[in-house]
């Protein structure tokens, strides 16, 4: 039992609710002799840790840190491959339970959502503060993991009190104190400020969240054009987004870590073909169409390269992707050979539009046509046998390429 006191405890309505430790939690709960052991979910000694338990994190380990690290860290924890389809089981119960008590749920990762239990009191017949309580313990015994929840008065202020108490927490940030709260915390306490743009923040003189208070809007407008006017807002703990169910799917991407490094630009293209074919699959499934195509590219040293390009027309066809993916890759690599060696690809679509949409203006572009009904024609196939069974003479090139290595 924990007693938990808040001068506006039951005035508070917006909730962020954040499991813990998702995927290792997860993993422990199927094996309880895990329990008391650091775990690490990850993709092998290549790749890099998606959670990390809170025992490992206490030897320095962290999500989005590199394997080798991560196990120099912490040799004696256990890895474990992740299971993406038992942790999106056991985020589709926990949102069930969520939905069970309001429809404003809006799920922004497979682990967190936001919930607005605003007029739920008669329903529950106790308030926001007392159902979320009654929430977390219901998820602990019926799902097997642990959640930390935060309340405040609006979506900004009710993530970072997600994050003030964990694991098992519940912290509330109420009106009266949000501008104190705020004050002393450092720029990149602000949700979405990462670690280049807090640089230029502190470069500039503003190193807390009260300098930026302190500052005239108009000033961070002009300096810093719409984010200006969101850091503006945001110090003041102003927030007027609502909890939206619906939430826009901005990209759709995929990348790969390879097993050894590589220079060589064939072999790269040759696995940014496969790369396209997941992205345009998921496009088509989701009904999407993009216009602006990012490559990303990793390399040896953990830099990270992005280069865009931005189509004369919304597609979602694999060529088109695959055309413009290709050129960004010779920008890069215009020898064929890099002087720097890569540890991963990765290739997506944003802008995105619906695809019917999209398709109302190819109305006279037969190539455009052709071509779909050319990938339309292989991915009927594929869903009826397999991956394997037909693809473009690149695709099938590109596989038998792989199976000779």
């Amino acid at each position: 039992m924990r007693l938990l006191r808040h001068a506006e405890l039951y005035s508070l309505s917006i909730a962020h609710l954040d499991c813990d430790a998702f995927f290792a939690a997860v993993e422990k709960r199927d094996n309880p002799e895990l329990a008391d052991k650091p775990v690490i979910v990850g993709g092998g000694k290549r790749g890099v840790v998606s959670t990390a338990c809170y025992i490992a994190r206490i030897y320095g380990v962290h999500s989005a840190m590199p394997m080798f690290k991560a196990l120099k860290a912490c040799p004696q924890a256990v890895v474990i491959k992740g299971n993406y389809e038992k942790y999106t089981e056991a985020s589709r119960q926990i949102r069930a339970h969520m939905e069970a008590l309001t429809p404003l749920v809006q799920a922004i990762s497979i682990d967190e959502a936001f919930m607005d239990l605003s007029g739920t009191e008669k329903l529950h017949h106790a308030p926001p503060a007392v159902t979320l309580a009654r929430l977390a313990r219901r998820i602990e015994e019926k799902v097997g993991i642990s959640v930390s929840i935060g309340l405040s008065h609006n979506k900004f202020l009710a993530k970072s009190a997600s994050d003030l108490d964990k694991p098992r927490g519940f912290a509330i940030i109420g009106r009266e104190e949000t501008l104190s709260f705020l004050a002393g915390k450092p720029i990149s306490f602000i949700w979405g400020v990462g670690a280049s743009f807090s640089a230029k923040l502190s470069r500039d003189g503003f190193n807390t969240i009260g300098d930026l208070q302190r500052a005239d809007p108009r000033d961070l407008v002009k300096r810093y054009g719409e984010h200006g006017l969101r850091l503006a807002r945001l110090s003041l703990g102003e927030d007027s987004r609502p909890v939206n169910p619906e939430r826009e799917t901005k990209s759709v991407s995929a990348e790969t870590t390879f097993n050894e490094d590589l220079r060589d630009y064939a072999a790269l293209e040759d696995i940014l073909w496969r790369l396209c074919e997941k992205v345009s699959r998921r496009m088509k499934e989701k009904g999407f169409a993009g216009r602006v195509v990012t490559l990303k590219l990793k390399t040896a040293q953990f830099r990270t390269l992005t280069r865009r390009s931005t189509l004369e027309h919304h597609t979602n066809l694999a060529r088109e992707l695959f055309n413009a993916g290709k050129s960004l890759l010779r920008e890069e690599i215009p020898g064929g050979q890099s002087r720097d060696s890569y540890r991963l690809i990765g290739i997506g679509f944003s802008d995105l539009v619906a695809a019917e949409q999209a398709r109302q203006s190819f109305f006279f572009m037969e190539d455009h046509i052709r071509l779909e009904a050319q990938e339309s024609a292989i991915d009927r196939l594929r869903a009826r046998f397999g991956d394997d069974i037909i693809g473009s003479a690149r695709g099938l090139g590109t596989r038998k390429n792989k199976e000779s290595k």
